[in-house]
């Protein structure tokens, strides 16, 4: 059964950094695509950034190009996401995905298989 548990959600103020966590289980982690998304209120729930099998390729999506940096560690079954320069339109539930198997389309929100259930970042100004 595959979980996946993300952690380090917060509050903070515009221009702070925060790291999300996600804990992964159940399957062989380093066999998933995996992603960062988020989901404001009343938006649709958008690709942050994704990264492949072994962290040799990372995609962004334009809002947080130069700010934020996904990483996984493969021994830790774990992946993260670095948030520099936190601006509040980054507010937003996020959550962690997995695919498995190879995916031509990263950042895409139907490519993924599984989700969690999503940690509140709040930033204020």
């Amino acid at each position: 059964q595959v979980q996946l548990v993300e952690s380090g959600g917060a509050s903070v103020q515009a221009g702070g950094s925060l790291r999300l966590s996600c804990a992964a289980a159940g399957y062989t982690f380093s066999d998933a695509f995996m992603g960062w998304f988020r989901q404001a209120p009343g938006k649709v729930r958008r690709a942050v950034a994704s990264i492949s099998f072994g962290g040799g390729a990372t995609y962004y999506g334009d809002p947080v190009k130069g700010r934020f940096t996904i990483s996984r560690d493969n021994t830790k079954n774990t992946l993260y996401l670095q948030m520099n320069s936190l601006k509040p339109e980054d507010t937003a539930m996020y959550y962690c995905a997995a695919r498995m198997g190879w995916t031509s389309l990263p950042l895409r929100t139907s490519a993924y298989n599984y989700w969690g259930q999503g940690t509140q970042v709040t930033v204020s100004s």
